[in-house]
Formats: C-alpha cells, structure tokens, sequence
C-alpha cells in the first residue's frame, strides 16, 4: 500500500500521463465531459466507450480494494443532497463548456485563458459550499 502523502502523487502523474497520452496519440482532450457526452450521444467512436469502462472499472476495483474506507462521509449525506449536487455539477459542466479534467487538467496545461477563468470559478464554487456545508450550517 501506497503512504499516504505517495498515492495522490501517483495518481496525478497517472492521470498526467493519461491525459497527455490521449493528447499525443488521438489528439484528444480527456475532459470527461465530452468524452461522456460523444459516448452517449455520438458521434461515438469506440475509444470514448472504452475510456468510460475504464473510468467505471477503476472505481469498481478502489472500492472493491479500499472498501467502506472509500466512501467515509458520503452516508452521512441525504439523497436528496446528493442528487441535487449531482445535477448542478452537470449543469454547471454544460453552462462550462467542460468539468475539471478538461479545463483543469487539460485547459490549463495548454495555457487556455478560458480554462484559467474556469478552473478559478470551479475552485471558488468549491471553497464556498465547503465553508457554507461545514461551517455555516447550510444543508
């Protein structure tokens, strides 16, 4: 098992090299988003299903490995609550033009000025529902 402070590093460089890796053989943005939205809605080309299984396989397997470690927190958290947060993370990807991988990992290694703007809304959106959940009480 990976210390603790090593496995998110690992993982960053995985997801590093993933990224630039589709960027460089494909010449494709791993932005998740698009990536869903062409799997579902096509124009589909097999890649885009099978980077989705991957994403889904990989989630699978930490879970199966990790158990309930994993997902600590998330019980403590309503229904209700989840699915709205779910539905305004999409809305806010659509309103976005893309989610965190493809601005904040791809966009901004590619010095996008649109995904600077993105990723610093993204991130102030983050920081206040934490505060306003944990310390404000709200929800």
């Amino acid at each position: 098992m990976l210390d603790p402070f090593l496995a998110p590093l690992a993982g960053g460089v995985l997801i590093g090299l993933a990224s630039g890796g589709l960027y460089l053989l494909a010449g494709e943005i791993a932005g998740i988003t698009g990536i869903a939205r062409s799997a579902l809605i096509g124009p589909a080309r097999g890649w885009q299903a099978a980077f989705i299984a991957g994403l889904l396989a990989a989630g699978l397997a930490a879970a199966w490995a990790k158990g309930p470690a994993l997902v600590a927190g998330i019980e403590q958290t309503s229904l209700p609550v989840m699915v709205l947060a779910g539905l305004l993370v999409g809305l806010g990807t659509d309103i976005g033009n893309g989610c965190t991988s493809g601005h904040g990992v791809c966009g901004l290694s590619r010095l996008s000025r649109r995904s600077l703007a993105a990723v610093a809304v993204f991130m102030a959106a983050a920081a206040t529902t934490v505060y306003l959940v944990r310390h404000a009480g709200v929800l």
